[in-house]
């Protein structure tokens, strides 16, 4: 599993082929959070077989819950906020048998 801080991605790249002529087979999974610029094709190119998206949707998160407080705490109430919220029914209906 690779991760960088180099975020042009050659470092990456380079290390991907030189691996994959040395282990055709070994599953090869690139983290691309700092080298987000390349396409999930572009990564199979270089040999990758998995890629994981590893903060992003915690990093996605985080703003909207600051957007969700900011609303109930100028409005005193949460109503506002609904509209940037998904519907408890929907929540409970992800739960397996939380109908």
């Amino acid at each position: 599993m690779i991760h960088s801080k180099e975020k042009t991605g050659e470092d990456i790249k380079e290390f991907c082929s030189l691996f994959r002529a040395e282990y055709p087979h070994v599953p090869l999974v690139l983290v691309p959070t700092t080298y987000n610029k390349f396409t999930e094709k572009e990564l199979a190119s270089w040999g990758a077989n998995i890629v994981i998206y590893a903060n992003h949707m915690l990093r996605s998160a985080y703003p909207a819950m600051v957007n969700t407080a900011k609303m109930i705490l100028q409005n005193e109430r949460s109503l506002e906020a609904d509209s940037v919220c998904m519907p408890i029914k929907e929540i409970l209906e992800l739960i397996p048998g939380g109908k």
